[in-house]
């Protein structure tokens, strides 16, 4: 069985997100890749050397510097006269092209996949996670996203993988890019980080939020996550929105300071190693699923947290 994985990439280094999912796709067969975009020989260069990678398929075009999905998925599509199962990454960009690739290869997407229990059958989380799914499918061409928090991240050397240079159908001319407004930060990148702390909407404002978060994640050398009503209130931009909503997560440590706990949030984080809830309110939700919770106001608790490390 040979399974084609779209790179998440900047056009200069892979983002991890594409190491968890090249771990799924070897559990399916043999692995290819697909990097698309500008001046992006490096990122192929990168992703040969990957575990695992037997070949990379480069499409080095100006109608994929921007990886518009509307340009992307029909070249996929092409791809996949040779594959048997297309892999993405369950994040922004995977969500955007997977779908449009399903639909033109007329076979019904398999979502968001912890597991694979075999060539045609997966497991995924249902209903914000409270529930698992085991699903079968009978479909000849598979269009799969992957969960990379469920997944081990495959080793970036030991691969010897060849780069073969495939060609599109050029620009569709459906859409076009405008404009990207990309938060600079020192912080570690929320997805891949070590250890986050995020702040609800009990930390009470904007101001607050970066008095009380950003002194404690600097101390740890964490990245700083938000649920969706601190991102609704306009505590933060919603780049640091986790939750089912937002970004999944599973840091080693997962700080949640004046957050209760909503389901939807705790879709996005509950996979973490460790979790410290931090809320006044004792029968918050948040700590059914902490392994360490302190009761108390935030703004006594933190400082004082801070004053230990």
């Amino acid at each position: 069985m040979k399974t084609l994985v779209l790179v998440e990439h900047d056009n200069a280094s892979v983002k991890d997100a594409t190491l968890h999912t090249v771990t799924a796709a070897a559990a399916l067969g043999e692995v290819h890749l697909l990097v698309v975009g500008q001046g992006c020989a490096a990122v192929a260069d990168e992703a040969a050397k990957i575990s695992g990678v037997a070949k990379v398929h480069l499409a080095d075009d100006a109608a994929f510097a921007h990886q518009l999905p509307e340009n992307v998925a029909p070249l996929v599509v092409a791809l996949m006269a040779d594959h048997d199962a297309f892999l993405a990454p369950a994040t922004t960009t995977g969500k955007n092209i997977a779908p449009r690739v399903a639909a033109l290869l007329d076979v019904m997407q398999i979502s968001d996949i912890i597991a694979v229990d075999g060539p045609d059958s997966f497991t995924r989380p249902i209903y914000a996670g409270n529930a698992i799914a085991k699903v079968k499918t009978s479909d000849k061409k598979l269009v799969i996203t992957v969960r990379g928090t469920a997944f081990d991240k495959a080793e970036t050397s030991g691969g010897a993988g060849t780069v073969e240079a495939v060609s599109g159908s050029g620009d569709a001319g459906l859409a076009s890019f405008v404009g990207a407004e990309i938060a600079a930060s020192e912080r570690p990148e929320l997805t891949s980080a070590r250890i986050i702390v995020s702040g609800g909407r009990g930390v009470g404002s904007g101001e607050n939020y970066h008095k009380i978060i950003d002194p404690l994640a600097d101390k740890l050398g964490a990245a700083t996550g938000a649920t969706r009503a601190a991102v609704d209130a306009g505590f933060v931009p919603n780049d640091y929105q986790v939750g089912q909503t937002g970004k999944i997560v599973a840091p080693e440590v997962y700080i949640a300071v004046g957050i209760s706990g909503a389901i939807q949030h705790l879709a996005g984080m509950k996979d973490s190693k460790t979790i410290v809830a931090i809320n006044k309110d004792e029968d918050a939700p948040i700590f059914q699923v902490a392994d360490i919770g302190l009761v108390g106001d935030l703004f006594q608790i933190v400082p004082e947290l801070m004053a230990k490390l």
